[in-house]
């Protein structure tokens, strides 16, 4: 791969700007590949929160868990919730608990192996080792500048 500059000069690229263009460039991609499949980014948050859950978990749960993905909000999560109801995918009884219904099962199974292939595209020539340290960097930024982040 060719870099944007010498090495001299990458260090002194800002960050704000390198670290946008990284999450730009992340997310255009993960969107376009999901609504090549017929689905949005937040439908797939909630469908993996469904689906991998060790116990059932309510509208309200999921909800509060995902309104801070790209600060997207709640009223954002319960709207992409009532999709993936309308959908067909997933379920939620009286008491708000979601579930997977069996089509859901089957898109999820699609979801998670295109996002599979996302991950393996994004993490070519990329090292464990270095995916790690580029981490713990943008948290010691993230942290050096006063802000908060988690993600679970």
């Amino acid at each position: 791969m060719q870099y944007s500059h010498s090495d001299t000069d990458l260090i002194k690229q800002p960050i704000g700007y390198w670290s946008w263009a990284a999450h730009k460039a992340v997310i255009t991609r993960t969107r376009a590949a999901l609504a090549e499949i017929g689905t949005t980014q937040p439908q797939w948050w909630v469908l993996a929160q469904v689906a991998r859950a060790d116990t059932v978990k309510t509208r309200t749960e999921v909800s509060h868990l995902l309104q801070n993905y790209l600060e997207v909000g709640l009223d954002t999560m319960d709207s992409e919730i009532d999709r993936t109801v309308a959908k067909g995918w997933i379920t939620e009884d009286t008491d708000g608990h979601l579930d997977l219904t069996d089509e859901g099962r089957v898109f999820y199974a699609r979801a998670a192996a295109l996002q599979d292939e996302l991950w393996a595209e994004r993490h070519a020539d990329v090292s464990d080792e270095e995916y790690l340290i580029t981490l713990k960097v943008l948290q010691r930024f993230i942290h050096n500048t006063g802000g908060r982040a988690w993600h679970h």
